[in-house]
């Protein structure tokens, strides 16, 4: 559990854990931090992939399955008689999202929510007919990851901080462009929680509504000002908390 999960503030008589997805190449410090914002009601899980933080000596995952089946495994027991809500931007979106569906087609378990953030729906048109990002060469991939915004100017200017960097990240773009081009929109909604969809409003263009495809719960979109990483924006950071605490003390009610 401890090198899966990462959680500051553990809170075991919590009413709602609180799973959060790390984007592509990220760690999972930012989220954890999350459980100083939340009241005890909230117990907040920060997910740690293999090759980052202190596991940094084990390999990358290869694809998506081997994501969900780590997940599956180690918290199974976690989410079993507990509410609990899914939360995933970019890369963690989707990682998220298919951890949530094969957590109800396999075990009938499902997230009272699933919070996804700065992604298109994994069935969008043009996720499958645009160039893999994982092909591109270094040069074209890092121009890519600068577009984006969100890296931090000493690592993009710094060579040996991105060796660090750019691994952990086409790997995870890797596992995305496989994800995406495999996936196949399911003839009735795999899920039946709510969903939220969060943005930037200024990032490229997302079809968020597409999401809503693929649950038969509750479906909202709720923007915020900022690029694709708009949620390290302290007053953004302090919205997205806001948000989700208003849905979870809901999820609560409605569970007990």
């Amino acid at each position: 559990m401890d090198k899966l999960v990462n959680c500051f503030y553990g809170r075991p008589d919590a009413l709602t854990r609180l799973f959060c997805f790390p984007w592509a190449g990220g760690g999972s410090l930012f989220y954890a931090r999350w459980g100083g914002f939340f009241d005890e009601s909230v117990e907040v899980c920060s997910i740690r992939l293999p090759g980052r933080e202190s596991r940094s000596s084990e390999p990358f995952t290869q694809s998506m399955d081997q994501i969900i089946d780590e997940v599956i495994t180690v918290l199974l027991p976690q989410l079993q008689g507990k509410s609990f809500v899914f939360f995933g931007h970019s890369f963690g979106a989707f990682t998220s999202f298919a951890t949530a569906v094969r957590l109800k087609e396999k075990y009938g378990l499902e997230p009272a929510h699933l919070f996804v953030s700065g992604a298109s729906a994994p069935h969008a048109k043009f996720l499958h007919s645009s160039i893999k990002k994982s092909e591109l060469n270094d040069g074209e991939f890092l121009k890519w990851v600068t577009s984006v915004g969100g890296t931090p100017a000493e690592i993009l200017g710094n060579k040996e901080a991105l060796q660090l960097f750019l691994p952990p990240l086409k790997a995870d773009v890797i596992v995305f462009d496989n994800f995406v081009r495999s996936f196949d929109k399911p003839a009735s909604p795999p899920l039946s929680c709510s969903l939220t969809c969060f943005d930037g409003t200024e990032d490229i263009p997302h079809d968020l509504a597409a999401w809503q495809e693929l649950t038969s719960g509750d479906f909202n979109i709720h923007k915020m000002p900022g690029g694709h990483f708009y949620l390290k924006d302290p007053k953004n950071e302090k919205s997205l908390v806001t948000y989700i605490s208003k849905y979870l003390e809901t999820t609560e009610s409605d569970y007990f």
